[in-house]
């Protein structure tokens, strides 16, 4: 029991004493905390004191920096000004000193006007005494003296005069035959005689209309061989016994055509002989192309041109324009131009090269840009044909002026060919409409005289009123009605737009 209570008392006094121990040295190190906190504390103090310092030199540098800049820019402006300045007043002065020159040079100009008018007045009074002492003299007066002269005038010149007219009869006898071809090159123009197109069509026909059901194959895929490989379009409808071919390239449509016949004449019908077929026939066509162009230069007499030229040349055989077949209308017109040009003893053979090659552009101008004037033209370029013959290709639809007169020859037989009745399938009713609304659309525009259709509708005249119309309104005006011509009117080939502008003087001699 006494062992209990005295470890009870020794563990309060421990408590007691460790307690008092604890708060003695708490507070110890309080107050070394204090100190230090203090001590950071004035560290603090004195570092951003130094700090102030610090920034205050720089910010009493920075202030003097500016102000010396300021001062610097200030003397630079002042400067500136003093030398404006000095610019101005030496300006001034300048101005001041053409002033009074001018001034003088005024003066002195009105001093000498008013001369010249004393001098003109006594030069007018010694004329009127010169004339009246030469009429006192030679007891004539001034339109007797005048007379006198301008007889003297014919005279002498009646010779001159008759030997410039006998000159002038030898040189007109001289160009009288190249003027007379001339002639009868423009009345060419105007012939036309009989003829008959050819016509022709993309129908195949079938022995039964069983076999429509074999072209189409299962599932369609007969016909969409045919018609990949081929390019064109098969129309199977109701027409009876017939399949239709619908393309625009006339070379495919006939490849398409002989093939779909043969392949109905074998009765087999199936993708891979559809493509052995149309392969086959691809060639036995590209070889009448060329059997066809052959024959065309043979026929006209046409040698030495370049194997493309041939080829291409028998690419018209497939090509028609209006109903007529283009490789024998080309035929045709190297025949007439060959034939004229004898008749007037020009080159020969150069019209019939000419006329063979002049729609040689229409073979190739779904392949090229422009009209098939121009892509002709590019064509006989590129394969080296002669200066001229390139001229007459251009000029047949009189795109440019012509160099030769086998150049308007081959104008005339393409005219002539063309024009004759049934050449083409465009009806005369047809024909005429499309003139008048040609001349109704450039007649609609302000400012216009008088328009005329010419060369068959591939060209168009305007006249215009020279007081409401210039040089330059003129230009613009061509290529309004061009644009108007474009949107509203169907026309094949290309429309020449020539506006004239025609300023006289006219007086009369009482």
């Amino acid at each position: 029991m006494n062992y209990f209570l005295t470890a009870l008392i020794a563990s309060v006094f421990g408590i007691v004493a460790g307690y008092f121990l604890r708060k003695v040295l708490a507070e110890a190190k309080i107050s070394s905390a204090e100190a230090a906190a203090e001590k950071i504390i004035e560290e603090a103090n004195q570092e951003a004191k130094a700090i102030k310092r610090e920034k205050q030199l720089e910010a009493k540098e920075e202030a003097h920096k500016l102000r010396t800049d300021i001062e610097q820019e200030s003397r630079e402006r002042r400067n500136e000004l003093q030398r404006m300045e000095r610019r101005l007043t030496q300006k001034e002065d300048s101005l001041d000193r053409k002033t009074a020159f001018i001034e003088k040079k005024e003066e002195e100009l009105r001093r000498k006007e008013e001369e010249n008018r004393r001098t003109e007045a006594k030069l007018q009074q010694l004329h009127q005494q010169q004339l009246s002492e030469l009429e006192r003299i030679s007891a004539m007066s001034m339109e007797e003296a005048k007379e006198t002269i301008l007889q003297r005038a014919r005279d002498e010149t009646t010779h001159e005069m008759a030997m410039m007219v006998k000159d002038i009869e030898e040189r007109a006898k001289g160009e009288a035959a190249k003027k007379s071809r001339e002639i009868v090159t423009m009345a060419i123009q105007r012939c036309a005689a009989d003829h008959a197109s050819e016509a022709t069509v993309s129908v195949v026909s079938l022995p039964n209309d069983e076999m429509k059901g074999r072209i189409i194959g299962r599932e369609g895929r007969n016909i969409r061989a045919l018609e990949t490989l081929t390019g064109i379009d098969l129309i199977i409808d109701d027409t009876p016994e017939a399949v239709i071919l619908s393309g625009f390239d006339p070379i495919r449509r006939e490849i398409a055509r002989i093939a779909l016949e043969k392949l109905v004449s074998d009765g087999r019908i199936h993708p891979a002989r559809i493509e052995e077929i149309v392969e086959k026939t691809r060639k036995e066509v590209e070889s009448q192309i060329r059997e066809e162009g052959e024959r065309a230069t043979f026929e006209t007499g046409v040698h030495g041109l370049h194997p493309e030229l041939v080829f291409t040349l028998g690419k018209l055989r497939y090509r028609t324009s209006y109903g007529q077949n283009v490789l024998q209308h080309s035929i045709e017109v190297s025949h007439l131009a060959g034939t004229m040009a004898g008749e007037l003893d020009l080159d020969v053979a150069f019209a019939k090269r000419a006329g063979l090659l002049h729609d040689i552009g229409k073979a190739t101008d779904h392949e090229s840009e422009g009209s098939h004037v121009i892509a002709g033209a590019d064509l006989v370029k590129r394969y080296k044909e002669p200066a001229a013959i390139i001229n007459a290709v251009a000029a047949h639809h009189g795109d440019v002026e012509f160099q030769t007169l086998e150049a308007v020859l081959i104008q005339a037989a393409d005219a002539i060919s063309a024009s004759r009745p049934g050449a083409r399938r465009e009806t005369l009713e047809a024909y005429i409409k499309r003139l008048e609304k040609l001349e109704g659309i450039a007649d609609s525009f302000d400012g216009v005289d008088k328009s005329y259709a010419i060369h068959a509708g591939r060209e168009i005249r305007i006249m215009v009123k020279p007081e409401r119309i210039d040089d330059l309104r003129a230009a613009q005006l061509a290529r309004e009605i061009a644009k108007k011509v474009e949107g509203d009117l169907e026309y094949p080939g290309q429309i020449k737009v020539n506006v004239i502008r025609e300023t006289r003087a006219v007086d009369y001699a009482k």
